[in-house]
């Protein structure tokens, strides 16, 4: 007996087994007309009435049929005839080889569709699509989990809480504390500032201390050019400025990589594209890629930035800005989710936050669906005294990870000739700031008034009450 003829005798006289693999069963694993023919006919009743159907049923249905000839009926009907409800399997042996029998019948069918797309067989889908094709078709197996029962698995829900996160850490304080001590896979993680502020400045900074974390990172360019990118952390991991990286000899370049990146075991790719051509689709393509070509795997991607990436789903000229960017902000958090990576990505400050000291979530450019979809979101804030000072301040906008109002706003040191940035030795600078909260944001002048406006309200309720 093959195993296609076990899974339709199955799929007709064993419901509890039915109802764990047709989710998963394709008409294309059959590859004789006759077999598909009936899969499609048991599908379609349990589609139809959430129940298997009878053999009377099936012959009815296939003498019925207006699409198949004489000598395919009779097939049909010898194939239905010869499943027996008399076979009796263990039914969890047969859940495993019918997962099997799906995933050699998705690799090969993806084998043959990769030739004929490169034979030009197939006018829809050019050779860039066969990775996707064969991943997907690795990517096959039973996902029987199908939810979580509060009850019952009250005990793995405790695990999970008392389980220790897979992070991300930085190297700046303040931010692993704001943080609990990183950032988590599946999560979108913005950064907001005006132009020239010190986005781009983070993110390298960030991608070089993850890359010495001996991490695989994963940094995509729409803005600069490769290189600058990899210019920029050369002089971060180098510990000297861009001017200097600029005329050191070959040699001494070479003898400098070396002893910063000595014992790291991780990898960093940079990949650039064009302004605004980048969808989350070309990511994802991008990500298998490299897993098929180099077995590289990130474990965090930068995206430079997200608002001059395109949306997988819209037009830029046929839809609003807001409805745009939240798009694209959507579809890279999916990303994340689907690649179980922690992605971050950076933003533009709106004309107001341009020139504003103090940002806040209404200050993002284009799209407040942005932070609606973020989950962690902070702001870059410079001003001349700060720039004196070598510091840059950071606010809390969202943060899904922590209180936002604990160590809602702190300083941190920036090098922009090193493009570094690290902890502040000046507490007492610190100390102004940590800790603050929604009420410590509140001006002397904004207190007064409702001081005032509360006293009132007060001398009203009382002349009320004496009336």
């Amino acid at each position: 007996m093959t195993i296609e003829k076990l899974v339709l005798e199955n799929l007709l006289y064993n419901e509890s087994y039915s109802r764990r693999v047709l989710p998963f069963l394709k008409e294309d694993y059959f590859g004789d007309l006759s077999q598909r023919h009936v899969y499609n006919l048991i599908q379609g009743f349990y589609n139809d009435y959430n129940k298997p159907p009878t053999r009377e049923v099936l012959d009815l249905s296939i003498n019925g049929s207006t699409t198949l000839n004489q000598k395919q009926v009779e097939d049909c009907t010898l194939l239905v005839n010869a499943l027996s409800s008399e076979n009796k399997q263990d039914e969890q042996w047969l859940v495993d080889e019918t997962e099997k029998f799906c995933k050699d019948k998705a690799i090969y069918n993806a084998i043959l569709e990769s030739i004929h797309i490169i034979e030009g067989k197939d006018k829809t889908k050019t050779t860039d699509a066969l990775p996707s094709i064969l991943s997907d078709a690795l990517g096959v197996s039973f996902d029987t989990k199908i939810g979580h029962d509060y009850i019952k698995d009250a005990e793995l829900r405790y695990e999970f809480y008392h389980k220790p996160e897979q992070k991300i850490s930085f190297d700046l304080d303040y931010f692993n504390k704001i943080t609990n001590n990183g950032v988590s896979n599946k999560t979108l993680n913005v950064v907001i500032a005006g132009t020239g502020v010190g986005k781009s400045l983070f993110l390298c900074h960030h991608a070089a201390n993850c890359l010495v974390q001996n991490k695989n990172v994963l940094y995509i360019t729409c803005e600069m050019a490769e290189e600058r990118i990899a210019e920029r952390i050369d002089a971060n991991i180098m510990d000297i400025t861009l001017d200097e990286l600029k005329t050191l000899p070959k040699d001494i370049y070479a003898k400098k990589l070396f002893n910063a990146t000595r014992g790291v075991k991780g990898k960093l790719i940079i990949k650039e594209y064009p302004t605004s051509t980048a969808n989350a689709n070309h990511m994802r393509h991008l990500l298998d890629e490299l897993y098929l070509k180099k077995k590289f795997k990130p474990d965090i991607v930068f995206i430079d930035y997200l608002n001059i990436c395109a949306s997988s789903r819209f037009k830029q000229a046929v839809v609003n800005s807001y409805t745009y960017v939240k798009a694209v902000a959507e579809e890279l958090r999916g990303l994340a989710v689907e690649k179980d990576v922690p992605i971050f990505t950076a933003t533009q400050t709106n004309r107001q936050g341009f020139s504003n000291t103090d940002l806040s979530l209404e200050d993002t450019s284009e799209s407040f669906g942005l932070p609606q979809t973020a989950d962690f979101m902070f702001a870059l804030i410079s001003t001349e005294d700060l720039e004196k000072r070598g510091q840059i301040l950071v606010k809390q906008l969202k943060n899904r990870y922590k209180d936002v109002f604990t160590n809602r706003k702190f300083l941190v040191g920036i090098s922009r000739a090193k493009m570094k940035l690290f902890n502040l030795d000046d507490q007492v600078a610190q100390d102004g700031l940590v800790g603050v909260g929604f009420e410590d944001e509140i001006t002397p002048t904004d207190k007064t008034k409702m001081f005032v406006k509360g006293k009132a309200i007060k001398d009203k309720v009382s002349s009320w009450q004496i009336d």
